[in-house]
């Protein structure tokens, strides 16, 4: 009854759509913005937000105006009231009935105007039955509680032990699991993939098993995977916050939208890696390799998988390396002045033959030079990265500077066990075999971002994968948290890199996962917050950094060079900035037909973004997790933690649930059946 009261009580929203706007720009802007792109200002890379070029900075503004109304938009362009007219949304409902009666002539994919205040339930849920629109209300409505979320994962023990295994496993796939789990392993997933498919949406999949460890154990396993068995020598310039603390070794500490990976041993990271290929081979077309009915057409090569290096391999490879890039930075800036990574120093080898021309004819110094990596525009990098990810380099041996005073080689990194050595090659190793699957395969991999004291080697590891195995189309993919101060300046500076070693550049943005954590342990360490602020300092930067992105694009276009070189997937559950990803592309004259940009959100949440994206064109992705129901209850449990702190959005995504609830009991679609004609861009 209280159902039943809640939907005669509901109030209907409307879709407005936007009207394509898209101007050119004359020949001479395109000529002189092609200039400005082969050979603008090598300290452009160094810019701040206030020095950042005018396209990116408008982009910024435009956000602000956006979201304050200090500018009016067009109508034609962007509309969003929250609630309008019955008559609109009869002419709305009537507009989609002649569409279910009247599709899209056979052979041709369907295609919908997209309604950018994502307040249309209709295009959100068409993909859904009507059971399944109940289920998700059933768990937004748990959701909203906080006790119930608060004791969830003891809720969930209780219940498997009171029920026995197999009622429990039911409640799940009624509940929880049903709404944000696509299945039990690759073929089980199948019907998701291909509803998603005929609904224009894709596959990021994930396998979602998470370990159910106590915080003492997960502070065991952390601590000593952390540490060499040589011990953990604080050398001079050393940095705490590259150093394991045993009050933050657990990773899940304030942590609900990321899973974690503790290492145990490297057999663990081997199936890990088995895992991950696995994945590779249920988003594939390789009929070889993939489950007959993934291979037959359910994700068309279109499908991404996403991995995390901290799967691969023993942390404290990642903090050393890690320790060792922040310390290169320090000791360039140190020699040369300014800030940032080495590329940003457009320093030369004769820059750095005259700073160490003092110590005369000195052996060590010119074989360090030999192996500097550089270009005709200056210094890329200290060392041969080229060599690390190839397998072959010890990490003692090849992180050494020349002290430039002495001309002594000293270490930035402490010395390394052979024992240890071996396992950041087999990290590398594994690394290298996914990649390499996924290039064989034909689908993309997405290395997920990671705390910042390990994110300096993540980053670094990726971009050499991108250099590797991004010749002709973008692979790998690396993700960027815009809640950090310095991601401008790192999206900038990759990029550079990507054009000068002519690489195609894969990025992911997003807001972050680890910010509570984050501040956390920065204060209690001792060092600088690398967070933004507040909320509005991180939008700003997202949006800052989207718009650098697409002016690039942009400027590669009117030079008629290669603009699928950059490949963004804009990953946030915020409408507002997907709506300005739209305007920004609307406005440069980037289509979706482009696929340049993607759009990303989880599975079972904010359908009413992803699904209306797919089907108006827009090249949208569902992030799939799958895995047997008792080993993804630490998954389920941090969805429900995720959504208990998105209440706004939840409070929308009922709204717009029973307002769908409610148009098919009025209608006599109770059983109505989702039958998509659509094809992902």
């Amino acid at each position: 009854m209280a159902l039943l009261r809640s939907l005669s009580a509901q109030r209907t929203a409307i879709s407005l759509v936007y009207g394509r706007n898209n101007s050119k720009s004359s020949s001479s802007v395109a000529v002189a913005a092609c200039r400005s792109f082969h050979q603008r200002d090598r300290r452009s890379t160094t810019s701040t937000a206030e020095g950042a070029a005018p396209e990116a900075t408008n982009g910024v503004n435009g956000a602000r105006y956006m979201h304050t109304g200090d500018r009016p938009l067009q109508a034609s362009t962007l509309v969003q009231p929250d609630l309008v007219s019955g008559e609109a949304v009869k002419r709305s409902i009537k507009q989609k009935s002649s569409q279910e009666k009247n599709p899209s002539p056979a052979g041709s994919p369907q295609r919908d105007p997209l309604d950018v205040t994502f307040n249309d339930p209709i295009a959100a849920f068409k993909s859904k039955t009507t059971g399944e629109l109940m289920r998700a209300y059933l768990v937004y409505m748990i959701c909203s509680s906080e006790k119930l979320v608060e004791h969830n994962m003891t809720l969930m023990k209780w219940s498997k032990n009171v029920l026995g295994q197999r009622l429990f496993t039911a409640l799940m796939k009624a509940t929880f699991y049903g709404h944000f789990v696509a299945g039990e392993d690759q073929v089980k997933i199948i019907p998701t993939l291909e509803r998603l498919r005929s609904f224009g949406v894709k596959p990021i999949l994930d396998y979602s098993v998470e370990e159910d460890i106590t915080q003492e154990e997960a502070e065991k396993r952390e601590v000593e995977s952390s540490v060499s068995s040589a011990g953990d020598k604080k050398e001079e310039g050393s940095m705490p916050q590259y150093h394991v603390d045993k009050s933050f070794a657990d990773r899940r500490y304030k942590v609900s939208s990321a899973r974690t990976y503790f290492y145990l041993n490297e057999a663990t990271c081997e199936r890990n890696m088995e895992i991950f290929i696995k994945c590779l081979e249920a988003v594939s077309d390789d009929d070889r390799k993939a489950p007959r009915a993934v291979a037959t057409g359910a994700t068309f090569g279109t499908g991404i998988t996403a991995i995390k290096l901290t799967a691969l391999g023993r942390p404290q490879l990642l903090l050393q390396l890690s320790e060792v890039i922040m310390r290169t930075r320090k000791y360039m800036e140190d020699m040369v002045g300014g800030q940032g990574n080495v590329l940003t120093h457009h320093k030369t080898i004769k820059d750095l033959e005259k700073y160490y021309s003092s110590l005369g004819d000195n052996k060590d110094v010119k074989e360090f030079l030999n192996n500097v990596t550089s270009d005709k525009e200056g210094i890329l990098h200290l060392f041969p990265w080229s060599g690390i990810v190839d397998e072959d380099s010890q990490l003692s041996d090849t992180f050494r500077v020349p002290d430039p005073q002495t001309g002594q080689m000293r270490r930035l990194i402490s010395q390394i066990p052979p024992k240890e050595e071996e396992m950041f090659r087999n990290m590398i190793r594994r690394l290298n075999t996914i990649v390499k699957a996924a290039a064989d395969l034909d689908v993309r991999i997405m290395v997920d971002a990671e705390q910042t004291y390990f994110q300096p080697a993540i980053s670094r590891i990726t971009l050499e994968m991108m250099r590797k195995y991004n010749k002709e189309k973008a692979i790998v993919f690396n993700t960027y948290q815009c809640y950090l101060r310095e991601t401008f300046r790192e999206v900038n500076t990759d990029l550079e890199q990507a054009k000068r070693q002519n690489f195609y550049f894969g990025a992911k943005l997003v807001r972050g996962a680890y910010m509570d954590q984050e501040r956390d342990r920065a204060k209690s360490l001792g060092y600088p917050d690398p967070v933004n602020p507040t909320f509005e300092a991180t939008t700003d930067m997202y949006h800052k950094t989207l718009s650098e992105c697409l002016r690039r694009i942009k400027l590669m276009k009117d030079c008629d060079d290669d603009a699928r070189k950059i490949g963004i997937m804009v990953a946030s559950h915020n409408e507002d900035t997907v709506r300005f990803a739209i305007q920004q592309m609307k406005e440069i004259g980037i289509s979706p037909e482009d696929k340049v940009i993607c759009f990303g959100q989880l599975l079972g949440m904010c359908d009413y973004i992803t699904f209306p994206l797919g089907q108006a064109g827009y090249s949208a992705y569902k992030y799939i997790p799958y895995g047997p129901v008792e080993e993804v209850l630490p998954y389920l449990s941090r969805r429900a933690q995720e959504n208990k702190g998105v209440l706004k959005k939840i409070k929308k995504e009922k709204r717009l649930l029973l307002s769908e609830i409610r148009r098919r009991l009025l209608r006599g679609q109770l059983f109505y059946k989702p039958k998509g004609n659509y094809v992902p861009i």
